[in-house]
């Protein structure tokens, strides 16, 4: 994937980061009223690692899918001193890690210019939506944006410390879709991309939230990852094997069932592996458990399971009608703890989005 090629076209200021940056040139001056870029970054699911005790001495291996309706959204402006603020408390909880994403960005390019970065929307932290990624990558996309610079998103990742695991969020930025990585380098740098599939358009996702739980990240993360036996080889293969024979065909060639039950078996064997750092549980939330259990017990046709750490669980269905027949059953039933928040959307098969306010004034 060439870094140069998201350019943007005669009649449009908006581009879908399916690439890299927008060829624009230089700016002449600075007009505080009129520089503006924006750019809103998808939150993705981590549907499981393929081997992350590295039985072929590669660590980790993601499997993911980019949703809708989940999104981090900011905007970059110049000004006559660098500031950051934020519209949310969600985002001012996040001002000093984009103020030091700032920093850094700044001291990596050499590029200096005051400017005032917003946090308009943060996705959920350490609810199983890749938020410390995408908040990281549209600061540091806006802020190449602004200065013109030919980087690549991988580029920008470990500038920023992103991608030691997962390069899921890093290609799910650039271009959406159900994704498989590889692992991170043996050098630190980010997975690379080894398959990429547009999700069909009629799958819908049940996502369940349950904001009383936080899932690990940070030290916490690393502790528990340290704490784990190993996996065995033999589970690894099977994981792998479910990913190649039945998720990505079943996606590609929209066969729905062979798809659920291969993301339901890598989530069942990652449950179990995963289980004695969650309170001997496969899902972090006890109540995001008993819904997701009863799911897989039922009569509707799911992929089921948790995203990364959890406390997100989901459930990938195959339309609309069948997402909303699931909530309604499961209301029924019982199962909906009142602590938990049902939302219903879709795939997202295109990458993060960016508006740059200066083309759209040289287009007029």
């Amino acid at each position: 994937m060439s870094p140069r090629a998201d350019a943007v076209s005669q009649g449009s200021a908006t581009t879908t980061m399916s690439l890299a940056v927008l060829a624009v040139p230089p700016r002449m001056h600075i007009d505080l009223q009129n520089t503006v870029i924006q750019l809103r970054a998808p939150g993705r699911l981590h549907l499981g690692f393929l081997d992350p005790s590295g039985s072929l001495g590669r660590r980790f291996g993601s499997l993911g899918l980019v949703i809708e309706g989940f999104e981090t959204e900011v905007e970059l402006s110049a000004a006559l001193a660098n500031r950051v603020t934020a519209e949310t408390p969600e985002g001012d909880a996040q001002v000093a890690r984009a103020t030091a994403h700032l920093h850094t960005l700044c001291a990596r390019s050499g590029h200096h210019e005051p400017l005032h970065l917003r946090l308009l929307r943060v996705l959920p932290a350490h609810g199983g939506f890749g938020s410390g990624t995408q908040l990281a990558l549209a600061i540091g996309r806006a802020f190449a944006q602004w200065h013109q610079m030919d980087v690549s998103t991988s580029t920008l990742a470990h500038w920023l410390g992103r991608g030691q695991r997962s390069g899921i969020g890093i290609h799910g930025f650039d271009q959406g879709g159900l994704l498989v990585d590889g692992g991170p380098s043996p050098d630190g740098r980010p997975a690379p991309l080894l398959s990429r599939i547009a999700l069909p358009e009629d799958w819908r996702v049940l996502v369940v939230q349950d904001e009383r739980e936080r899932g690990l990240a940070g030290s916490a993360e690393k502790a528990a990852l340290a704490a784990l036996d190993p996996m065995p080889a033999a589970q690894a293969a099977e994981i792998c094997h479910e990913v190649l024979m039945r998720v990505l065909p079943g996606a590609a060639g929209a066969e729905f069932d062979v798809f659920a039950l291969g993301v339901s078996r890598v989530q069942q064997l990652l449950g179990e592996h995963f289980a004695p750092v969650q309170n001997d549980r496969a899902y972090t939330s006890a109540a995001v458990g008993r819904l997701m259990q009863w799911v897989g017990a039922s009569n509707h046709r799911a992929a089921i399971g948790q995203s990364s750490w959890g406390p997100t669980g989901f459930a990938v269905v195959e339309s609309q009608a069948h997402a909303h027949a699931l909530e309604s059953a499961a209301r029924a039933a019982g199962v909906v703890d009142r602590g938990l928040a049902l939302r219903i959307v879709a795939a997202r098969n295109r990458g993060a989005e960016i508006v740059d306010a200066r083309a759209a004034r040289r287009a007029r």
